[in-house]
């Protein structure tokens, strides 16, 4: 990763990636079933970082490829704890939250402003022209982002364990 992105650099061009988000220790029920599920409020809050362009949770775009005996998760007893199995909703069912691990993964674009000349329009003139963006700019903004998803889906989840409607004790 790390010579890719010096590469990108040298190359005057820039990088995208994934990168991936685990909570655990989730009660369950936090979430609605339709408006205000846990999936969409955290896509939507995840959605508003820049550079975001993709969003999946557990099995995510792999799980449209499988069957649903393949991806259901099935449930079982674990410690005198109902659990499931496999984990391949993300941890969310329903728009609720079911106390498995929440996992998303995030996918960002190349950055835009980068230091390789470019054709576009000056609108002005109305003539094609070049673009060449100055100053300093990450090639990548994929190993910056960890902090930012992770802190976006805790404030999310910390307004549903305030709007209530939960089961269970909130952590």
């Amino acid at each position: 990763m790390r010579a890719a992105i010096l590469g990108a650099r040298r190359d005057m061009d820039s990088l995208g990636g994934m990168i991936e988000s685990v909570t655990t220790g989730l009660p369950v029920g936090l979430g609605e079933p339709v408006f205000g599920s846990l999936e969409s409020d955290i896509s939507s809050g995840v959605f508003s970082i820049p550079s975001v362009k993709g969003v999946e949770f557990g099995s995510g775009f792999a799980g449209s490829e499988s069957t649903g005996s393949q991806n259901n998760d099935t449930f079982v007893l674990r410690d005198g704890a109902v659990q499931t199995r496999t984990n391949n909703a993300g941890g969310i069912l329903g728009g609720i939250s079911i106390g498995m691990p929440l996992t998303l993964r995030v996918a960002f674009k190349p950055a835009s402003s980068i230091p390789r000349e470019q054709p576009t329009v000056d609108i002005k003139s109305g003539k094609d022209a070049v673009l060449s963006v100055k100053g300093r700019h990450d090639p990548c903004v994929v190993p910056r982002a960890p902090p930012v998803v992770d802190s976006v889906v805790a404030l999310v989840l910390a307004d549903h364990a305030l709007l209530g409607g939960f089961i269970g004790p909130v952590l």
